[in-house]
């Protein structure tokens, strides 16, 4: 059964797609089979992937107005084990009209609880609001992975993503759990690091994710090629921190496993 994490903040340029694109990648190239979804209409994801509106065949907007199933907008990416389900919102009518539809915060939740038995991951961008898109995704989401960037606004924006979480919690999943707090664009040895660096600590160490993403220009770079960072240029500083970030939650998640397994049960496996 799939874990699935989104990737959201309230605020923009923060690397929320960057990070989805290249944690669902590197998830891939460990070889766990994963679905990246885009539920931002701006459609970030798409180009990462260099997916365009010439070789997309549907998406969340056709799903939600029950055009599609979700199995049926599953695009293959590059990866062997990366599929790929884009947002395909092309207009400002159609923005619109998905905006309406996902005031049902159960909405994606419903359409892809068929998919969860296939996956080992389940990535979902969201867009820097709370309402709409980002609740649908919290409330079928079994953690939240928030992605920082050095800044007071960034700051006020976990507050305020924390606040949210305590009210999925209450309304739509009781059992929605923080992944973790993750730096991008770290530039350490400024002064704007270093008071974001004591704050967190301060606020949110037990959050605080161990690996941060430098500022690397691959990284954008990759995104012009239509590529993840790992078909981009696998030996980067920017790709190798994904990949650290991808074996950091693996291990943290298989050591969660293991505490929840019945003591008998591991007995009958190495019997």
């Amino acid at each position: 059964m799939a874990r699935v994490i989104s990737i959201t903040l309230p605020k923009g340029g923060v690397g929320k797609t960057t990070t989805a694109v290249n944690l669902a990648a590197s998830f891939a190239v460990f070889e766990r089979r994963t679905l990246l979804i885009d539920a931002d209409p701006f459609g970030a994801c798409s180009m990462s992937l260099g997916f365009t509106p010439e070789n997309t065949k549907g998406g969340l907007y056709e799903v939600f107005n029950f055009v599609y199933s979700m199995s049926q907008v599953i695009h293959r990416t590059e990866l062997t084990f990366l599929d790929f389900i884009p947002c395909n919102v092309k207009t400002g009518q159609h923005e619109e009209r998905i905006m309406r539809l996902s005031e049902n915060r159960t909405m994606l939740r419903n359409v892809m609880r068929s998919l969860l038995p296939h996956y080992d991951y389940i990535v979902i961008d969201t867009p820097p609001f709370l309402r709409g898109l980002t609740t649908n995704a919290l409330s079928c989401s079994d953690t939240a992975l928030v992605p920082i960037k050095s800044g007071h606004f960034s700051l006020e924006g976990i507050d305020k993503m924390f606040r949210h979480f305590e009210w999925i919690r209450e309304a739509a999943n009781k059992t929605l759990q923080v992944e973790g707090i993750l730096q991008t664009m770290y530039e350490p040895h400024t002064k704007v690091t270093e008071i974001t660096d004591r704050e967190l600590q301060l606020r949110y160490r037990k959050y605080l994710l161990r690996t941060t993403i430098p500022k690397n220009t691959h990284l954008t770079e990759a995104s012009f090629y239509g590529k993840p960072a790992i078909l981009f240029n696998a030996t980067s500083r920017g790709t190798l921190a994904y990949l650290e970030l991808a074996r950091e939650l693996l291990e943290r998640h298989q050591a969660q496993q293991a505490a929840q397994t019945p003591p008998e049960a591991t007995e009958q496996r190495t019997a």
